[in-house]
């Protein structure tokens, strides 16, 4: 028998039996009609806490003050989590009795798993708002810690994230969350993902550990790996954060460095972590350092870094990890800090102003010698992390500050690879490699996304030599010799700059070209940055960009310019505008009255936030290293760089963001690579000569070669999931795709949508894959007729997609848009088509048919249904039933009867007893009865509501009894009645004592309950 697709129980059975069996978790049962489900099991914590040798007040007081904290249902889950959190790791101080000391009980014992209580329930019913039965759920000493929600192989995991997520929401079981670390889900395909509390779907994480043994299931393999008893005690304790407002876990390189590092603190050997750029490096420091200053007597830990961003982006962390952390200003203030004992957590940052020069460096050096006192010894046992330690001030650094702390300990960080030449210099002055997770692991493992590549030549060429040498020799008359010569070297470079005007608006033209036909950045989803030679190229660049309409406002220059009038003292020669009287006009009009400081943080934060509102950021040196921002998806580079500073800048587009963000794209108009296919073979050319290849393996890939990879590939998926359809009518795919539901079992309906999701989602992966290239099917290598081809079929699956969407009711429900979609259809596919389409995203068919009439279905239906007859009909049929299952709770009489009409018309319509016409007329006479227009139905005029229509229907038309009824439940309904059982009974009670024999009491409750007007 094979387990292709096996059921969702199945797997189920089989992982609680793995944590029973395998991993030593007792099995507290099935939980579903159990009532009580909490987050904490008092029985099993006391049972525990008894054990530990506890006396039973000091137990009471304990349990009495977790139970407050993990039942909050007021506070925002992060702030409830997180008062758990550090119940759950420090203990809580509690007196057993007045004038007695406070004693700190532990819930967890953290050093030894064995002496805790491990186990595992399954279908565990959750009341809430809206009850929910998540299942399966871990339990430490009876703490809620863990939650696994499973799904059959076929459906995908997403699925179970998205159920977490719901479940955290306030209007399901967002309180049982409050005591949650591990938020995961799974099935036996895709094996295990796993976050913890709000974590968003997208920062969902696989566990990534080679073993030697061989599983069955990869599921089964996360599973164990994840949930083993120690891994488990020591992810939470070791490895989690709250971050400003973020909880968040490690992911398997970060639990890995750190575990690594470890070992070389118990043996005080320096080294080297080399985590790639965007893979979370200031969280591992975090982490390490934590780890440190509990594990290891009298430690302190200093961070270094050369960088403002990441200065103060370590000492928030630490700080919102309750780890305080202080700031030293300055070489003088760092070594003050080092000669006093109390601070155990200092960060300094080398540069000023994070300009990396060298002579800043020999400035923070010498403040340190100046300032240090005679036999200075700095208190404690020392650790300090040298932040980007590749760059070539850290060995000046290193030796300096090796001079002053002889017995510290020195770990470097690098998010870059190390070049050849400084590789031997920075493995003797650090130590060997800790940890190294490198970008082709990162981007294999979805922590940061790939890089696509394309060179774009600018050609620039002086069009006139004549006329520049007779105006150079008219200027230059009655000067000697050596001033000409003086003149024209001046000029050399002065050419290149009066002739580059032509040259940025080529460049800028080409990049806001991009702006109109590239997805992400036409949607608004996305934005880019460019990055220019110069403050005056960017300025030039700025005030280009502003001849744009859609980019005037949205661009902004960032860069290390003041503008300052003092600088343009003296520089009006009457002969025209000077370079540093351009920059102080285009910054000071950019500026608007504000301050650089305040500009830039205004700029970055609607970069972040508001991409469509800051479309583009023009820099030159700033923000090129540790910003990050997930929309940022185009870097264009008009700029010579090389190495680390290169490798940096082009991680700025790696980082994730929603499922539109695929890949991060480089635009080189420098030729920074030379010949891209040297480059990408052997990475030992152009701008990455220095690296060695397997350090930089994987970094950039040919964007056409790539792109017509992708392409090529969904729309094989596509087509492999069509191919059993025979013939390819409409009536077989509608009937492959299951849009027809009468006479089916619910396990049928649910296959038939499982596999639509499954083509909407292809087919929109498809039309993103063709709009990539669609303008550039030639450059990807396909000829004409291919491009034709693949054209006609993107068109075909699109059209297929909407009208399934139609005939099944989809478009109800299932958000498969991505944002963005309608506007890439309508420009690389059929513009009426798409438009048509895009009319029905708020409406039912339902609703067209009664707000615009029958004639109004020429308008919505695309040409593929209306070809069809009984496609038009099954299309309208489906849209009723739709509509009447999702207003049936409200008024069970009224829509059973519009359920008989629609099934006594498909009858019909079968047996041919009706002409077509008259049949869709009769169709649209049910809509509008199921849609109840106004004044259609004749109630008696005192029966006017809602309410008080589905009470008459319900109640045999008797109109007293209705308004009875209805005067009784407003009278007696108080607010929030539904959610609290008394006041809900209350209601019944009323209601009851008007209601003659025979009536349902059930029935008109379920009718009151589903009214909004009580």
């Amino acid at each position: 028998m094979t387990d292709i697709g096996q059921i969702e129980r199945n797997t189920q059975n089989r992982i609680v039996k793995l944590f029973a069996d395998r991993l030593g978790y007792e099995y507290l049962g099935d939980w579903q009609d159990r009532e009580g489900n909490t987050n904490i099991e008092e029985d099993l914590l006391r049972a525990f806490l008894k054990k530990q040798g506890y006396k039973q007040k000091v137990i009471d007081k304990a349990v009495h003050e977790l139970t407050k904290a993990a039942g909050v249902q007021t506070e925002e889950l992060y702030d409830s989590n997180k008062a758990v959190y550090n119940m759950l790791r420090y203990g809580v101080s509690v007196k057993a009795e007045v004038g007695k000391n406070s004693e700190t009980v532990h819930f967890i014992d953290w050093k030894n798993s064995d002496n805790n209580q491990f186990a595992v329930a399954e279908e565990v019913t959750v009341r809430g708002l809206n009850d929910k039965r998540p299942d399966v759920v871990l339990y430490i000493n009876g703490i809620a810690v863990g939650v696994i929600e499973l799904k059959r192989s076929k459906v995908a995991v997403e699925k179970g994230i998205y159920q977490n997520l719901d479940n955290q929401r306030d209007d399901f079981i967002k309180p049982f969350y409050n005591t949650m670390q591990l938020v995961m889900a799974g099935n036996d395909s895709a094996g295990l993902r796993y976050g913890t509390t709000k974590t968003p779907a997208k920062y969902y994480l696989t566990w990534k550990e080679k073993t030697d043994e061989e599983f069955e299931y990869i599921l089964d393999k996360h599973v164990v790996q994840l949930c083993e008893k120690d891994r488990l005690l020591e992810i939470m304790h070791d490895f989690i954060l709250f971050d400003g407002g973020n909880k968040i876990v490690c992911r398997p390189h970060q639990y890995f460095g750190v575990k690594a590092a470890q070992s070389n603190i118990r043996n005080h050997e320096d080294g080297i972590i080399w985590h790639t750029q965007g893979s979370g490096k200031s969280l591992t420091m975090v982490w390490m350092a934590q780890w440190i200053r509990e594990n290891v007597t009298d430690s302190r830990v200093v961070v270094i870094t050369d960088r403002t961003e990441l200065d103060k982006q370590i000492t928030r962390v630490f700080n919102d990890a309750e780890e305080p952390m202080e700031r030293a200003t300055s070489g003088a203030d760092l070594i003050d800090k080092l000669n006093k004992h109390e601070i155990p957590l200092i960060s300094s940052l080398v540069h000023k102003f994070g300009t990396r020069e060298e002579s800043e460096m020999d400035e923070y050096l010498k403040d340190i010698q100046k300032h240090l006192p005679k036999n200075f010894k700095a208190k404690g046992d020392i650790y300090v992390f040298v932040d980007e330690c590749h760059r070539t001030q850290s060995g000046k650094l290193h030796k300096a500050m090796k001079a002053i702390l002889p017995d510290a300990m020195f770990v470097g960080f690098t998010g870059t690879p190390l070049l050849k030449k400084d590789k031997a210099t920075s493995l003797e002055t650090f130590g060997p490699f800790i940890h190294t997770y490198k970008f082709d692991e990162a981007v294999a493992d979805k922590v940061v996304l790939d890089l696509r590549y394309e060179a774009r030549d600018i050609d620039q060429q002086i069009t006139d030599q004549e006329s520049i040498d007779e105006w150079f020799d008219a200027k230059t008359r009655g000067l000697n010799d050596l001033a000409k010569i003086e003149l024209k070297k001046r000029w050399g470079t002065m050419k290149q700059v009066l002739s580059s005007r032509d040259r940025l608006e080529k460049i800028a033209t080409d990049i806001f070209k991009d702006f109109q036909t590239q997805p992400r950045l036409d949607s608004g989803e996305g934005n880019a940055m460019l990055v220019a030679s110069s403050v005056l190229e960017a300025c030039k660049f700025y005030e280009i960009f502003q001849e744009f309409d859609t980019m005037k406002g949205h661009c902004a220059v960032v860069t290390s310019f003041q503008p300052n009038a003092n600088d343009i003292k003296g520089e009006e020669t009457g002969a025209g505008e000077t370079e540093e009287q351009m920059k102080y006009r285009i910054y000071t009009e950019m500026l608007d009255g504000k301050t650089t400081e305040e500009f830039e943080e205004e700029a970055k934060r609607k970069f972040i936030n508001e991409p469509a509102r800051m479309k583009l950021l023009i820099v030159v040196d700033k923000l090129l290293t540790g910003f990050d921002a997930p929309p940022a998806s185009y870097l264009y580079i008009d700029k010579s760089m090389q190495e680390h500073g290169l490798f940096q800048a082009i991680c700025r587009v790696n980082r994730l963001d929603d499922e539109s963000k695929e890949y991060g794209y480089i635009v080189d108009y420098k030729d920074l690579f030379k010949s891209l296919e040297e480059s990408i073979d052997t990475y030992t050319s152009g701008a990455f000569e220095g690296y060695d290849k397997k350090d930089v393996d994987g970094l950039l890939k040919d964007r056409f070669e790539q792109a017509k990879e992708r392409l090529d590939d969904n729309l094989d998926k596509v087509v492999a999931l069509c191919e059993p359809v025979h013939p390819r009518t409409q009536k077989e795919f509608f009937k492959f795709f299951g849009t027809e539901t009468a006479g089916k079992t619910e396990d049928q309906i649910k296959a038939d949508e499982e596999r639509r999701v499954s083509f909407y989602k292809m087919v929109s992966s498809l039309v993103r894959a063709y709009a990539d290239i669609a303008n550039e099917m030639a450059k990807a290598g396909y000829s004409e007729e291919e491009a034709k081809d693949i054209k006609y079929q993107v068109k075909f699956y699109s059209d297929l997609k909407e009208d399934v969407k139609q005939a099944s009711g989809d478009y109800i429900d299932l958000k498969m848009y991505e944002p963005g979609m309608r506007n890439l259809i309508d420009r690389y596919i059929d513009a009426s088509h798409s438009r048509k389409v895009s009319s029905l995203d708020d409406y039912t068919l339902v609703d067209l048919i009664v707000n615009k009439g029958l004639s109004s279905l020429d308008d919505v239906l695309s040409e593929n249904i209306k070809k069809d007859e009984e496609a038009v009909a099954e299309t309208i049929e489906n849209n009723i039933r739709k509509v009447i299952i999702e207003e049936r709770p409200g008024n069970p009489k009224y829509f059973e009867k519009m359920s008989e009409l629609l099934e006594e018309l498909i009858e019909q319509r079968k047996k041919a007893a009706s002409e077509y016409a008259k049949y869709l007329e009769k169709l649209a006479e049910l809509a509008r009865k199921v849609k109840r227009v106004e004044g259609q139905d004749r109630y008696p005029a005192k029966v006017q509501s809602n309410g008080q229509k589905a009470l008459y229907d319900n109640l045999d038309n008797n109109e007293e009894l209705t308004l009875t009824i209805d005067e009784t439940i407003k009278y007696t309904a108080k607010d929030g009645w539904r959610e609290n059982k008394i006041k809900e009974r209350q209601v019944e009670n009323a209601v009851k004592r008007h209601l003659p024999d025979g009536v349902n009491l059930s029935l008109v409750m379920e009718v009151v309950k589903n009214q909004r007007e009580y």
